[in-house]
């Protein structure tokens, strides 16, 4: 599976698929439609699959036109079928479905959106959460609850650990400021943050992040460590209760 990144807008990566052996290409997330299309121009000159995490707008606004010009189809989840521009197919939780020879399991993540999904690949290793997780982040919470964002951090916190992290949006650095604010002892925090000041520094992603690593650095997965409960005072709070108050201070950060 070849992946591409393509920036969009102020801060949104979409992802272009390339299933070599069947010569599929998919997008995951189209924010905008020129940078999309510039890509898929150049170097596939077709689109045969659009697949959209959640329904908010910076993810879905080349929909229509990349439908229209490619003949796309456009792929969205059960909940999201009224609020996706130009759905054709609608996908369950759990799931599974191909782009090409690619498998891809469908993982209902409420929270951000009451319709958001991931699209997870045990096989390639790769998951696009949208903005439910990023790297050293969690989008805010919407529509849904905490509860229901606190449960889907959990499900995505415990696929294997070497799960490769696609995510919406490019927050990395003000995450990181977050994180070491509130996990200030957190030594692997302070060796991510040059790989983080050198990727930005020479204008590239700062993604993918993976799963294991998030388990060491992103303080919305650390919701145990003494470190985070001290600088937060809740050393007697639920891990719920901690998810709240970390992403009220966010909100506000």
């Amino acid at each position: 599976m070849k992946i591409e990144i393509i920036p969009c807008l102020n801060d949104n990566y979409s992802y272009l698929i390339y299933d070599e052996n069947s010569n599929t290409v998919a997008i995951i997330d189209p924010s905008e439609f020129f940078a999309c299309d510039k890509i898929i121009n150049q170097n596939y000159n077709k689109l045969d699959f659009i697949f959209n995490t959640h329904h908010h707008y910076d993810h879905v606004g080349g929909n229509k036109d990349l439908k229209i010009k490619y003949n796309s189809i456009v792929v969205g989840f059960e909940e999201d079928k009224n609020r996706i521009p130009g759905i054709d197919k609608v996908l369950k939780d759990k799931q599974v479905f191909k782009i090409g020879d690619l498998s891809f399991t469908t993982i209902f993540v409420p929270g951000h959106t009451s319709g958001h999904i991931a699209f997870y690949s045990e096989k390639e290793k790769v998951i696009f959460t949208g903005d439910t997780l990023f790297s050293l982040g969690c989008g805010r919470v919407f529509e849904g609850t905490y509860k229901q964002m606190f449960n889907s951090l959990n499900k995505l916190k415990n696929l294997p650990k070497d799960t490769r992290i696609y995510c919406g949006h490019e927050y990395t650095y003000n995450n990181l400021e977050f994180c070491m604010k509130f996990n200030p002892n957190n030594i692997f925090l302070k060796s991510k943050k040059d790989a983080i000041e050198l990727n930005l520094k020479n204008k590239k992603p700062t993604i993918p992040s993976t799963i294991g690593d998030e388990i060491k650095t992103n303080i919305f997965f650390r919701f145990n460590d003494p470190d985070v409960k001290k600088a937060i005072n809740s050393k007697n709070s639920s891990e719920l209760e901690i998810f709240t108050k970390l992403r009220d201070l966010k909100d506000n950060f």
